[in-house]
């Protein structure tokens, strides 16, 4: 499943993202990664989550982050849960359609059971609406 939290910047994205990841640590057995552009939130997570700072890896478009997040599941077996946030940039994607990225997304969390909470800084309104299905939130 791929859920979106969709929003302008400044929002409250990140809050919305960081509350659900910390409520869910809680509830599931599996693993949680928590995929940003930095470590700025690293003691807001719990100490269970595995936070990780995408820009340590040298991506520079939608498909090397696809092949990234795919390398990460390939990894841990007892991954459950995927968080992004600031989805644009950390995928490469600012100013481009998000829709084949979540698409292919969609097919991997179906093949390896892995949910995807993703935050996205652009309105709801403006969402393609193939995956205006996914919004869980919109700010």
């Amino acid at each position: 499943m791929v859920q979106l939290i969709v929003g302008k910047k400044g929002k409250g994205k990140t809050k919305q993202l960081l509350d659900k990841v910390n409520s869910e640590v809680k509830n599931i057995s599996g693993n949680i990664a928590y995929l940003d552009k930095n470590m700025a939130h690293m003691y807001e997570l719990n100490n269970k989550v595995r936070m990780i700072d995408v820009s340590q890896y040298l991506i520079e478009n939608a498909s090397e982050f696809v092949g990234f997040v795919s390398g990460i599941i390939s990894q841990d077996h007892d991954l459950q849960q995927m968080y992004f946030d600031s989805f644009l940039k950390i995928a490469c994607l600012e100013s481009e359609d998000i829709t084949p990225a979540i698409e292919k997304l969609e097919k991997i969390s179906e093949a390896q059971g892995v949910d995807f909470i993703i935050s996205v800084s652009i309105d709801a309104e403006e969402i393609p609406e193939s995956i205006r299905k996914n919004i869980i939130v919109a700010l």
